[in-house]
């Protein structure tokens, strides 16, 4: 997707450096660069938002700064606005899954510049901004403790939108080609045995590495954290129930020591 057709992020009001420099760094890992500044408190260029933001502006972020909003909005036909309160504005709301598809659909349908826009640290955006707003994001965040950081706020809206993009260009994120659905695991399997807890598979792990050694088995010696890695990659993916747990240890026993006529005597 060329950049004109990539969403920007407007920053309205942000006061500190280190969250407009971990915005942009969170930006440019899913593939974003348009970041807009409208009246930052502390002004700009900014040591603090370039130290946070890894080289993300070497990297391709390109900031400006205006005095307005309206400045800020040149060029954008579409603006979502992310806010936690809905304020009784009549306007259609969703999550950053949805906002990241009207921006996208948008995009792809060569209906001009989305823009993404987050308020200030202290009190987020004002009630002018938020009128203007074609669509409002809003996140499922703990009533309780609605308080996001700023650049967490624009990572969540980003990761939506880095999906997106993945899924339309597949050859450049050959990594997410490895990425398929996971069924919602059960409680218990068919014979009502609940799922092993990690730190007994853990221990497991443990029992059986120790008899292989034992064994002499890890051989040689630098190749040993290796084979163990590997070994706990297979065994994982089996997603041990506490019964087979216990199962599989009582035959790394066998195995060791043997049962019945055929156990052995060991020393340790």
């Amino acid at each position: 997707m060329s950049e004109q057709r990539r969403p920007c992020v407007i920053l309205h009001s942000p006061q500190l450096g280190e969250n407009i420099g971990a915005a942009a760094r969170v930006m440019r890992n899913f593939g974003l660069t348009d970041l807009r500044l409208v009246s930052p408190r502390d002004g700009w260029p900014n040591t603090a938002a370039e130290t946070m933001s890894a080289g993300a502006f070497d990297a391709g972020v390109t900031v400006s700064l205006h005095e307005t909003l309206q400045g800020a909005l040149e060029g954008v036909t579409y603006l979502i606005a992310a806010t936690a309160r809905l304020r009784g504005i009549e306007k259609r709301v969703s999550d950053a899954v949805g906002a990241a598809e009207a921006a996208h659909g948008r995009s792809v349908a060569g209906k001009g510049v989305a823009a993404v826009m987050f308020g200030g640290e202290k009190s987020g955006l004002p009630n002018e901004a938020v009128a203007l707003a074609d669509l409002l994001m809003t996140y499922p965040v703990n009533p309780e403790f609605k308080s996001l950081n700023l650049a967490q706020a624009v990572c969540v809206f980003a990761h939506e939108w880095g999906k997106l993009n993945a899924a339309e260009n597949p050859a450049d994120y050959p990594s997410q080609s490895h990425v398929t659905p996971i069924a919602a695991p059960a409680d218990a399997d068919a014979e009502g045995s609940p799922p092993a807890a990690r730190d007994d598979v853990f221990r497991m792990f443990e029992h059986f590495e120790a008899e292989l050694e034992r064994a002499g088995y890890f051989f040689p010696p630098a190749k040993t954290p290796l084979m163990k890695d590997n070994l706990r990659a297979a065994l994982i993916r089996a997603d041990w129930t506490e019964q087979e747990v216990q199962t599989f240890r009582g035959a790394i026993k066998a195995l060791a020591l043997g049962r019945g006529k055929a156990r052995v005597v060991r020393e340790d």
